[in-house]
């Protein structure tokens, strides 16, 4: 099968995966091959490829936003059959047995793997994965438009559930790209009322469009105090300004899997009265089984850009340099 394939770590400029041709493997008892239509690129394939997360398989496939057809079953398969749309996303497997994922939270799990960077992903033709950790993919979007579901829909709907808002709360949105949307749109259905900071005016527009009750900068004056707050750039430095804006009770979702340095100072105004601060980490297959049947129910936006898999190796160095508007898809049509 056609891959690219990363063997030595380095900057996404200097091009350092290698296009090659891969044998297909027979498919294991209890798990599935996908025939891949379309798989994402996000910045954690770039933490990948570039060095800021080690390489834990070697030579490794990135990719974990993958979507597509199942083209082939093990034995004792029976969640799947031949034809089915199926998907994978960042959580590969987990042990099963642990405190953690006997206890719903299977996302903390020490021995979890994950696609793209424990086991091959998805810039290749083919993934094979165990049936209880694919997807089944609803019919009310292209497998393009549900390229982002798989990673930045999943994560947010986990922080959305992380924070926890009722209907007639409000909920603070800082940082606007492909999650965030995801999370706004959500929200607004469950009546929630939202409001989002961003700096770029393109973001601002786009939060308008999909009905932000406020839309604003981060030197405009924050109009309410808010019930929850997700904040989603890796600036520690935005914690404690976040951190003023809520209500007695408030809770801070951080949604980065790195951040730098916080500091918070004043614990009085910032934490006291039950303020509380939790990061996002991983997903579980309950974030993803519930997060897709709701994306299918309302018939979610989520905003792409389109590439061929040959073009994966520039498309890298766009992400990095910020120049994708939205999701970047890559079709197989081969």
């Amino acid at each position: 099968m056609k891959s690219w394939v990363l063997e030595k770590q380095g900057k996404v400029e200097t091009k350092p995966l290698i296009k090659k041709d891969i044998p297909i493997t027979e498919v294991p008892k209890n798990k599935i091959r996908i025939k891949i239509k379309a798989a994402g690129i996000c910045r954690t394939d770039l933490h990948v490829i570039e060095g800021d997360l080690p390489m834990r398989k070697n030579p490794v496939i990135p990719g974990h936003q993958i979507v597509g057809i199942v083209d082939k079953t093990g034995d004792g398969v029976t969640s799947f059959k031949t034809g089915d749309r199926a998907g994978a996303a960042w959580l590969y497997s987990s042990c099963g047995t642990c405190k953690f994922c006997t206890s719903g939270k299977e996302n903390l799990c020490k021995d979890a793997k994950f696609t793209g960077w424990d086991v091959d992903g998805g810039y290749a033709e083919y993934i094979i994965i165990d049936q209880n950790f694919a997807y089944h993919l609803g019919e009310n979007h292209s497998f393009d438009e549900q390229v982002p579901f798989m990673c930045a829909g999943i994560t947010g709907y986990r922080g959305y559930r992380l924070a926890d808002v009722k209907k007639g709360e409000k909920l603070g949105l800082f940082g606007f790209g492909p999650t965030a949307s995801t999370v706004l749109q959500i929200a607004k259905a469950k009546g929630i009322d939202c409001f989002v900071v961003t700096r770029s005016e393109h973001n601002q527009t786009s939060a308008k469009e999909l009905n932000a009750d406020w839309v604003g900068s981060y030197t405009d004056k924050f109009p309410v105090k808010l019930d929850a707050a997700i904040l989603y750039p890796p600036a520690g430095e935005l914690v404690s300004s976040v951190l003023s804006l809520l209500s007695p009770g408030g809770r801070l979702i951080l949604s980065p899997i790195y951040m730098s340095p916080i500091e918070i100072k004043n614990y009085t105004n910032l934490l006291w009265m039950e303020r509380s601060i939790k990061s996002v980490a991983n997903i579980t297959r309950k974030d993803g089984k519930e997060f897709l049947k709701i994306a299918d129910e309302l018939k979610l936006k989520s905003r792409i850009e389109l590439y061929k898999f040959d073009d994966i190796p520039e498309v890298l160095i766009k992400v990095a340099q910020g120049k994708i508007n939205g999701t970047a898809v890559v079709e197989l049509s081969f």
